[in-house]
């Protein structure tokens, strides 16, 4: 029998729940830090990471994949590390994940030490297949939360994390990896080594103060296989199947438009390292302020299809504005619809996807979603590193028609009444007896 086993004190519950929100600032301070870092050592001709000579183009390419990698192997782990929470429990996969996260780190610094663009990909393919820390937190938050309310709270502080980290890693390689800040004391070295002693903490935390929320433990009786049946399982769950479509499009839309945006505005703009930093540290506030001040009172107020229904035309809208900007200053204007309108979808996605299976699926089915996030991340990486060689819009039109695909998806497969009928206040207006 399954039971939660909640801290003993509410001390002990603050550092919990504290711990599993580092969890996800971690996981998404490592995007943050290592995309205006990544575009440091393979962009920067006045680096000795790759050949002086060797041309942009060849360098968009080495980008795709050390990004595409890195998503593909998200892919891989989450699914299979997420499934394994629900049997191992919560605490051991965390343990898991955040060592792997620690080992990436090391390869990385040592990547760039004896400027080895093998060990930068190795690192990054290890970093990205103990990513799965995610979903795990999620799943565990969701097993701590008593009652609907405390679960749509959580959620937002869920999305306010992951803000968060957006905003520290491009701060942390600004600050530790500029000489403009730092003087001869910076290095490209140095925000790895903040970010290795953060997940050291981090680490620290989840062993003494988390408490397993699964009392006896499940046979294990899935292998590796289990990357590829998480999503196949999808098929026997219509509704999370209708879920699944309209998250990977808006996803994708989103990731388009992110994973190139440091590139974007160095081709485009001439930015630097610092003002490249500082563009993703202004999408970071715009995701914080919307996420713990604009989210509790919009799903309190308006229906979660009609919020997805706005949000995501919000952000296809700013993106097709951003593409035809000629202005670089404006361009941090225009981040802060597209990242706000996301920092409401996402939740607001993860609570309906959350609804949509009991209590011993939660690990599950939020790994469907970290699975369907990197899935459309790796592919776009891969290809949008091969198309903007060529033309640097191309991966932001893709995103652009992601976000359309979304919103027709959600004008058509969400006509469900299953699907409608997650949102607390439609379930409230239909008659006991139904």
């Amino acid at each position: 029998m399954r039971q939660l086993l909640l801290p003993d004190s509410e001390v002990d519950m603050g550092i919990s729940r504290f711990a599993l929100l580092m969890v996800v600032f971690i996981d998404i301070m490592g995007q943050g830090l290592m995309y205006p870092l990544i575009t440091s050592i393979l962009f920067s001709t006045s680096r000795d990471f790759l050949p002086h000579d060797m041309p942009q183009a060849a360098r968009e390419v080495r980008y795709g994949i050390v990004i595409g990698l890195f998503f593909i192997s998200w892919f891989f782990g989450a699914a299979f590390i997420s499934k394994l929470s629900d049997y191992i429990g919560r605490k051991n996969g965390i343990l898991i994940c955040l060592t792997g996260t620690l080992t990436g780190y090391v390869l990385t610094i040592l990547a760039l030490m004896t400027s080895s663009f093998i060990l930068l990909v190795v690192g990054r393919i290890v970093a990205g297949f103990t990513a799965g820390n995610q979903p795990i937190a999620q799943a565990a938050l969701i097993d701590l939360a008593k009652g609907p309310d405390e679960k749509n709270r959580y959620m937002g502080y869920i999305a306010a994390a992951a803000a968060a980290g957006l905003m520290g890693g491009p701060i942390i390689v600004g600050v530790l990896g500029s000489k403009q800040v730092l003087g001869d004391f910076a290095s490209l070295e140095l925000p790895t080594y903040f970010a290795a002693f953060i997940v050291l903490i981090n680490l620290a935390l989840i062993q003494f103060y988390f408490k397993e929320t699964l009392k006896e433990r499940r046979k294990i009786d899935f292998g590796l296989s289990e990357v590829f049946l998480t999503l196949w399982r999808v098929a026997r769950h219509p509704v999370v199947a209708r879920l699944g479509g309209v998250f990977f499009f808006a996803v994708l839309g989103l990731n388009c438009f992110f994973i190139f945006l440091d590139n974007y505005v160095v081709a485009k703009f001439g930015f630097g390292t610092f003002s490249a930093s500082a563009i993703i540290v202004v999408a970071g506030a715009a995701m914080a302020f919307s996420s713990t001040f604009l989210l509790g009172p919009i799903l309190s107020r308006f229906r979660q299809i009609r919020v997805i229904t706005v949000t995501v035309i919000i952000m296809a809208v700013s993106l097709a504005l951003f593409i035809v900007n000629p202005y670089a200053a404006l361009s941090f204007v225009l981040v802060l619809p597209i990242l706000a309108a996301f920092a409401i979808t996402y939740p607001t996605l993860l609570l309906m996807f959350s609804e949509s299976v009991d209590e011993t699926q939660q690990g599950w089915v939020m790994g469907v979603t970290i699975a369907l996030f990197t899935l459309g991340s790796g592919s776009i990486s891969l290809i949008g590193g091969l198309t903007m060689a060529e033309n640097r819009d191309i991966p932001f039109m893709i995103g652009l028609g992601a976000f359309v695909i979304a919103l027709i998806l959600v004008a058509t497969v969400w006509r469900s009444a299953k699907v409608i009928l997650l949102d607390p206040k439609n379930r409230e207006e239909v008659p006991a007896e139904a």
